[in-house]
């Protein structure tokens, strides 16, 4: 069998046997082939009770029949049939020790590319400019980030965007300020105490609010010096998002950059075409769209304010203008946004108006929402003070605890501690955010984050380094040894190691990374099992200690490669 994953392959064999059969055809969803958690039981499919409702037979009839004209070549046991109408499937033991063996000899460790590859604009992490990221830039930056990372492996094109907020209303006065500073370079040491500086002087100063309001027309306009001195403004700000952007390991660049200023240009005419296609009204001087479908609480229509009755635009008009400058000029077939959740009903409005106006048509277009990163208390994360957290403050806190429990492993040098202590930190703050179903909310615990037992990046991480001091002692595996399962435990693992390619693919296609961090944990359990039961470098024979150390040097493989499709560095030491 080529490399797919084991599920598919059942799924269209079943498919094959109910066209046999019962002269039915499905799809290979109908199928409903899942793993088992059932003991001595691999794969089971759902689908006779039904076939046999829609039949009008019974279940097990069904199933028996299923069972009688299934194709499967030495792939499982004979199936058994189980409850009401349940096929169990059991894997041949030569077939998976085959198999095991086969994802060992693949750099891709048995993950398949998709058939279908497709351009997928994704827009995440975007902090606004001069003001410095915080702990609520933190899920969309990193579930982005690990997003683009999965869909990369799976063979799709990835067009990230960073849709920074470069552009409006508050830009003429922090222009202002920055002129009146003298910062002829741009520098701007704190952001955040900069931008409160031009807002304090804003509200008090009337003379300088008339001078910034006055910019902002200027740089509408497009005035060449003031968009020099704007342009000092997102340089600074950038500046400051890649420091974080490097220490979290995001693979965002410049190049990525598609701020609310890019976009400015076509707001004009996309207004014009909303107007000539008949989608917009007046609403109280504003020029509205309202979509079918959408209403308030006391059923009046939403509108999406695509220009202000002064004359500006809003984000509805930006967003809008994204949509369509991504489909119609970078030909994107799907367009991802990474954006909480609260904002899923502004989305829904934005692809609404984007198909009544023939901009999204073949294309896909979904908002990947999340919750909120909560404190203590249980609500939004602030600091001692009632501030928002830097998130620049955070990983360097991260990084500092991290620290703490790496200087327990007194045989690293200084320097070797401190690139663990940043893989760690940094690993435990992705991981944390990443391995909980993204659409809740979660409470941010370092004590949580940094324990070594349970579902945690440094579990993972120290499960991973225990088989590479083990690999250390014992030399790598010898290439080419047989793959051996005698053992219950090392059965366990080698089916584990198998399911690599059926996790990174549920993650990939549900959009949810929690699924491939679920799956990380349970096979470093079951790891840990088999080390415990399955003598590696004592077994009793020089074919177990190879076929051993093979399952030993596979695990940390598949480890190392999960981690880094979510962005999280695997140590060799700890």
């Amino acid at each position: 069998m080529q490399a797919t994953e084991v599920s598919e392959e059942l799924a269209r064999r079943v498919v094959d046997a109910a066209a046999r059969a019962l002269d039915v055809t499905l799809s290979p969803a109908e199928a409903m082939i899942q793993a088992s958690a059932r003991e001595g039981v691999d794969y089971q499919a759902n689908l006779a009770m039904g076939l046999g409702k829609r039949l009008g037979r019974a279940p097990r009839e069904v199933a028996a029949l299923l069972a009688g004209h299934l194709h499967l070549d030495g792939l499982t046991e004979p199936p058994e049939i189980a409850g009401p109408g349940f096929l169990n499937f059991v894997l041949n033991r030569t077939w998976l020790e085959h198999r095991v063996a086969a994802i060992d000899d693949d750099p891709r460790l048995g993950v398949a590319t998709t058939a279908n590859p497709r351009r997928i604009a994704l827009d995440y992490s975007s902090p606004n400019v001069a003001k410095e990221m915080h702990v609520g830039h933190l899920r969309s930056t990193v579930i982005g980030d690990a997003l683009a990372r999965l869909l990369r492996f799976a063979g799709h094109e990835v067009l990230p965007h960073n849709h920074l907020g470069d552009w409006g209303t508050p830009f003429g006065m922090l222009i202002e300020h920055l002129l009146d500073e003298g910062r002829e370079d741009g520098r701007i040491e704190d952001l955040n105490a900069f931008y409160q500086a031009a807002r304090r002087k804003f509200d008090a100063d009337e003379a300088f609010a008339a001078r910034a309001r006055e910019r902002v027309v200027l740089l509408q306009g497009g005035d060449a010096a003031t968009l020099v001195t704007w342009r000092r403004l997102v340089d600074e700000s950038t500046r400051h998002f890649n420091e974080v952007y490097a220490l979290l390991g995001i693979t965002l660049a410049d190049a990525d950059i598609h701020g609310e200023s890019f976009y400015n240009p076509y707001l004009g005419a996309l207004v014009a075409d909303l107007e000539a296609a008949g989608l917009t009204e007046p609403s109280d001087g504003a020029v509205c769209v309202f979509p079918t479908g959408f209403h308030n609480r006391e059923g009046d229509r939403l509108p999406l304010i695509v220009r202000k009755r002064d004359g500006g635009y809003g984000y509805a008009a930006t967003d809008l203008a994204t949509l369509r400058y991504w489909t119609a000029e970078r030909g994107a077939t799907d367009l991802l946004y990474v954006v909480g959740t609260p904002q899923a009903q502004h989305f829904a409005m934005v692809f609404a108006v984007c198909r009544d106006a023939g901009w999204l048509t073949t294309q896909r277009a979904g908002h990947v929402g999340f919750g909120s990163v909560l404190g203590a208390d249980g609500k939004t994360m602030r600091t001692r003070a009632g501030g928002t957290v830097k998130l620049a403050d955070l990983l360097t806190e991260a990084v500092a605890h991290a620290a703490s429990v790496v200087a327990e492993r007194s045989e690293l040098s200084a320097e070797a501690q401190r690139e663990v202590a940043r893989a760690v930190g940094i690993g435990a703050v992705k991981y944390a955010d990443l391995s909980g179903d993204r659409e809740r909310d979660y409470v941010f615990a370092w004590d949580r984050m940094l324990a070594r037992e349970g579902n945690t990046s440094v579990y993972l991480q120290y499960a991973n380094a225990r088989i590479r001091s083990l690999l250390a002692r014992a030399g790598e595996p010898e290439p080419g040894a047989p793959v051996v399962l005698d053992d219950p435990a090392e059965r366990a693992l080698a089916l584990a190691l198998l399911r690599f390619g059926e996790a990174v693919h549920s993650a990939t296609t549900s959009c949810s990374p929690h699924k491939l961090c679920a799956y990380l944990y349970e096979t470093a359990v079951v790891f840990s099992r088999f080390y415990e039961r399955c003598p590696v470098l004592t077994a009793p024979t020089d074919r177990l200690r190879a076929s051993r150390l093979r399952l030993a040097a596979l695990t940390s493989r598949t480890l190392v490669l999960g981690l880094s499709l979510l962005g999280i560095d695997a140590p060799a030491r700890l």
